[in-house]
C-alpha cells in the first residue's frame, strides 16, 4: 500500500544550516494542528518509550506490565494504552504509523430502561436501575450532515498558502511576513538562501511530532539534522 506524502518548499540559510520557513499547503498545516488533539498514549505508541524525553514512557510501560486484576472493573488498561481517537469534525491527513492509530467514531452506550444517562464504556452498571448499559447509542456529530458538502476538510481553508516557521508557529504567507522574518533573523545576503523542496510522510510525521516536543527548531531537526545524520550513515 501506498503511503501517503505531501510536497513542502523549504526556505534555508544555508550558512546558519537553519530553515527558516516552510511554505506549505492546507495539508500540512492539518497535520500540524490535529497533533493537537492525539491523547498522551497515542503519542507515546507513536514515538516509542525509547525516544520519549522525561519519564512518562516509563508510565505507559508501568501500565502495559501491571496484571489486569489490579485495575478497577469498570477500567481496562486499553482505554489508556490505546485510546480512542475521536474522529474530528471533518477527516484529516494523521500521517502517522498503524492503521489503529486512525481516528474513530464514538460509541455510547445506555441501559435497557433507557435512563438519562449515557456511558463509553460497555456494561458499566446503570446508577438509575443498575442494569449494564450494553444497548449502543447513535452519536450525531455537528457537522455530519453537512462535513461534505459545506467543507474541504481538515481544520484550514485551502485558498491560502501558510508560512510555518521553525518553531511550528503557523500564519498567512504573504510578502510582508517573509520579509518581516528575515528581518528578524538578520538575513542581509540573499546569496545564503536557498529554496528546497521536500517529501513529507509518515517517517517525517513521527519525527516532527518528536520534534515539537523537545525543540525550537523542528523543521530544521527533521529537515537538515536528520537527514544529514543519514547520509552520513548511509556513506560509512
Amino acid at each position: 500500500m501506498n503511503t501517503p506524502t505531501l510536497s513542502l518548499k523549504l526556505l534555508v540559510d544555508k550558512k546558519a544550516s537553519k530553515v527558516l520557513f516552510a511554505e506549505a499547503g492546507k495539508d500540512f498545516v492539518d497535520f500540524l494542528f490535529n497533533l493537537l488533539s492525539l491523547p498522551i498514549g497515542t503519542v507515546i505508541r507513536a514515538l516509542t518509550n525509547g525516544s520519549m524525553v522525561g519519564c512518562i514512557g516509563n508510565l505507559y510501560e508501568s501500565l502495559e506490565n501491571l496484571n489486569e486484576a489490579y485495575m478497577q472493573p469498570n477500567q481496562n488498561k486499553d482505554s489508556l494504552l490505546n485510546p480512542s481517537i475521536l474522529t474530528p469534525a471533518t477527516e484529516v491527513p494523521l500521517m502517522l504509523p498503524e492503521s489503529d492509530l486512525q481516528p474513530i467514531k464514538r460509541k455510547l452506550y445506555f441501559c435497557p430502561n433507557h435512563h438519562p444517562c449515557v456511558t463509553d464504556h460497555k456494561n458499566i452498571k446503570c446508577m438509575g436501575c443498575s442494569c449494564n448499559m450494553s444497548e449502543e447509542v447513535e452519536f450525531i456529530r455537528m457537522n455530519d450532515s453537512t462535513a461534505n458538502s459545506t467543507s474541504q476538510g481538515g481544520y484550514v481553508k485551502g485558498l491560502v498558502t501558510y508560512m510555518v516557521t521553525d518553531d511550528l508557529s503557523v500564519s498567512i504567507m504573504s510578502m510582508i511576513t517573509g520579509v518581516a522574518l528575515l528581518n528578524k533573523f538578520n538575513v542581509k545576503d540573499f546569496g545564503v538562501l536557498e529554496e528546497k523542496v521536500v517529501e513529507f510522510g509518515i517517517d517525517q510525521g513521527v519525527e516532527l511530532l518528536k520534534a515539537s516536543l523537545q525543540s525550537k527548531a523542528a523543521l530544521t531537526s527533521v529537515f537538515l539534522v536528520n537527514k544529514e545524520v543519514k547520509d552520513g550513515a548511509a556513506l560509512n
